[in-house]
């Protein structure tokens, strides 16, 4: 077992023991936010054949390339076709026909022109411009060209992505089911939130921060309640999400104190914990195992803590599991936006939102970080990672950072 290793060391040992859940089938329309289980490979062209991409004349480029304003060349038209219908009549020299936006191009003809660069009337249209040949044409394959991989295996079906699966006609996708992520809480002192507040008790905003949190990633999250300061009854509630969950997460009773039971907990349910303890601020105080390929997060009851925690280390994890290929966080280059006073001896990961107000990405950091502190993770979308040992940090200071 490791203790207090760097948040990278954490995030790469939980990454080697996790796989993807299973696949399912889901409809299209419940598709969106979902993870991808196959390579999606174009069956199709999109468009299938070649159209126009305005209300106009399509004909031979060949029959106007002596065309101008004082000597215009006069073709006569075949036929309409509107989207939706196909062409009857074929283009041959000096003919022309008038054709509407998205309708396929008639065999012969290839060129457009809109109908506000020409004079017609319903027999004939005249052109006083030349054009080349293939000008203002959609080509077939032009969006997507059959066998063209459109997707890999474990990516995130966004709005683009659906659509694109509807142009293939896929109207149910193979998708990573959506892990089932238990959350435990611990302690005595933690009541539901619909619960009147006597001495000595905290609402139980864990639960809702770690299942929102879950949510965004595409796993769901399963309430199993709170196991108060017993480890016989924080084991016991292990064993039970084991049997029904994909993985879990506990808040509090990880750090050295005379209640913290949660590590002697998931020793006593089967658990191998892998690192009790990592090296950053906040969220110093962790315990992470395993139990027959099943992920046990022990987490800080401290809810800034818990969730710096949860980004840096947990989610990786937990995106792998859920079937996602990019489940490292995307790593950036921020600038500070306001100065930092405090000392870091340990590693810190500044949360923030990044600020772009002024042409350059800057990262705007609350001025308390602390551990306690769930208000100031309001609206933050990155974190900013100040190397151990560095000192107060000025407004302008660049360093490495990850979006969330």
């Amino acid at each position: 077992m490791d203790r207090n290793v760097d948040f990278y060391t954490a995030r790469d040992l939980l990454l080697s023991h996790v796989s993807p859940v299973s696949t399912e089938d889901v409809p299209l329309t419940e598709s969106v936010g979902r993870i991808l289980a196959d390579d999606l490979y174009a069956s199709e062209n999109v468009p299938p054949f070649d159209r126009s991409p305005y209300d106009g004349y399509t004909f031979r480029a060949a029959d106007v390339e002596t065309a101008s304003e004082d000597h215009p060349v006069t073709l006569r038209i075949l036929e309409e076709i509107p989207a939706g219908a196909f062409p009857t009549k074929s283009i041959v020299p000096m003919t022309a026909t008038k054709i509407l936006t998205g309708a396929p191009i008639p065999e012969g003809a290839d060129v457009v022109i809109p109908y506000e660069l020409t004079h017609f009337t319903k027999e004939t249209v005249c052109i006083s411009t030349p054009l080349s040949s293939g000008s203002n044409i959609i080509r077939a394959g032009e969006d997507i060209q059959k066998g063209q991989l459109l997707a890999k295996r474990g990516t995130l079906i966004d709005t683009g992505l659906m659509g694109t699966l509807a142009s293939q006609g896929i109207t149910n996708p193979r998708v990573y089911r959506r892990p089932l992520v238990g959350i435990i809480s611990t302690g005595n002192e933690v009541v539901e939130i619909d619960m009147p507040l006597s001495a000595g008790k905290i609402r139980n905003s864990n639960r809702y921060t770690l299942a929102a949190a879950l949510k965004q990633i595409s796993c769901e999250p399963f309430y199993l309640g709170i196991a108060g300061d017993s480890p016989d009854k924080i084991a016991a509630r292990i064993v039970q999400g084991l049997t029904q969950c994909d993985a879990l997460l506990l808040t509090g009773g990880v750090s050295v104190g005379d209640y913290d039971f949660t590590p002697v907990a998931m020793e006593k349910a089967g658990v191998k914990i892998l690192t009790h303890g990592i090296n950053i601020k906040p969220g110093m105080a962790c315990a992470y195992g395993i139990q027959h390929d099943k992920l046990v997060c022990g987490l800080s009851g401290n809810p800034a803590s818990s969730l710096t925690n949860f980004f840096a280390v947990a989610q990786p994890a937990l995106k792998k599991l859920s079937g996602r290929n990019d489940f490292l966080p995307e790593e950036i280059i921020v600038t500070l936006k306001n100065e930092f006073k405090k000392k870091s001896p340990a590693t810190r990961l500044l949360r923030g939102k990044l600020d772009l107000s002024d042409g350059t990405v800057t990262l705007i950091c609350p001025k308390d970080q602390g551990n306690i502190i769930l208000s100031s993770t309001i609206g933050c979308n990155a974190v900013g990672i100040v190397p151990a040992g560095s000192g107060p940090l000025a407004a302008g200071t660049k360093l490495k950072g990850f979006l969330i």
